[in-house]
């Protein structure tokens, strides 16, 4: 950890507190290559009435419209609470090289934003989650696998 860290991190920081200011969720990222800060996001799930609006998302979609690319290779990412599964997923989707977090899990966990029961529900098998997830028509939607497996000039994510 650099002063430069800690630097991006404070970022991260003051905008988790300015968004419980302004009715958002206590979380900020903020995400950087070569030094230069691309984009910088809070919570906005009930703002936006989006479930998936959580900081990291919110910041990695900012970087890549700035950016023009889906691919955030040489990126860095400062979040002020460790990543719930669904950002995490997508921090691994965009090829962020590292990440920084302040809070973690239990810290979320103690202030009602508790997502052991997701990193639960991972580990069940299908028939065994609490949502039903029941497979039907693969058939059908097997057409488009293979399309995209013969498709020659396709852009690879």
């Amino acid at each position: 950890m650099t002063k430069t860290d800690t630097y991006f991190m404070q970022i991260a920081i003051d905008l988790s507190i300015h968004s419980v200011e302004n009715k958002g969720g206590p979380f900020g990222a903020v995400i950087v290559k070569n030094g230069t800060v691309i984009s910088k996001a809070s919570n906005s799930v009930t703002l936006d009435n989006d479930p998936t609006a959580h900081a990291e998302i919110n910041a990695i979609r900012s970087a890549c419209s700035t950016l023009k690319t889906f691919d955030l290779s040489e990126c860095i990412m400062y979040t002020s609470c460790e990543p719930c599964p669904m950002c995490l997923g997508a921090i691994y989707w965009a090829r962020i090289d590292k990440l920084f977090y302040a809070n973690d899990r239990n810290d979320a966990k103690n202030i009602g934003f508790d997502d052991s029961f997701i990193y639960e529900e991972l580990e069940k098998q299908l028939s065994k989650r609490s949502i039903p997830t029941i497979r039907i028509m693969q058939n059908e939607a097997i057409k488009a696998f293979e399309d995209w497996k013969q498709k020659t000039n396709k852009i690879r994510y």
